[in-house]
């Protein structure tokens, strides 16, 4: 303790000395020096202001950015969402045309239709959920009504899908609508 009071004692008188010696010099010499220290401190403080503005800048770009690509992946989900009742539409039409008792026909250019409109649809991110025998889980599932459980392995689990849930890149954007064994 007794060091740091004798080191501040030291830094003082040595203070005073300058100060002295400052006063005996020229005194165009001391303005200069005055002039000198206003203009480091000056360039000191427009540099700290520039470098905040820039890391401000810097931060408005990237939640520009980050907001553009929100707004990208909203009006995706819209978009998607607006297909799914077409995409529904073509799964029942082709159920209906796999069936052996039907009469109806699935061409081959309604086929490619189907098949590119996935496709396309997949490339974008959307993906169907897999429902038939998972347990039924709230979160993802709708539960439209339970039917006793033709066996027990499928007590508490999805039974039959009526409607498929569907992912846009990992994002739930329609619960699949499912039958629930009891």
């Amino acid at each position: 303790m007794k060091k740091k009071q004798t080191d501040t004692k030291e830094r003082k008188s040595m203070k005073a000395q300058k100060k002295e010696e400052k006063s005996t010099k020229n005194p165009a010499l001391d303005e200069l020096q005055d002039k000198y220290d206003l203009m480091v401190k000056e360039h000191e403080e427009l540099k700290d202001k520039y470098l905040r503005l820039f890391a401000e800048f810097d931060n408005y770009k990237k939640r520009t950015i980050k907001e553009k690509m929100e707004l990208i992946h909203t009006a995706a989900e819209n978009t998607m969402s607006s297909l799914l009742p077409v995409l529904d539409d073509f799964d029942r039409a082709k159920k209906s045309a796999d069936d052996e008792a039907s009469e109806e026909v699935w061409s081959d250019g309604i086929k490619l239709v189907y098949n590119r409109l996935y496709q396309i649809l997949k490339n974008s991110g959307l993906e169907p959920m897999e429902s038939d025998g998972e347990v039924f889980d709230p979160e993802m599932h709708d539960a439209i009504t339970e039917i006793p459980a033709p066996s027990d392995e499928l007590k508490g689990k999805i039974v039959d899908t009526i409607e498929k849930g569907y992912f846009l890149k990992d994002k739930l954007i329609r619960h699949a609508k499912v039958v629930v064994g009891k």
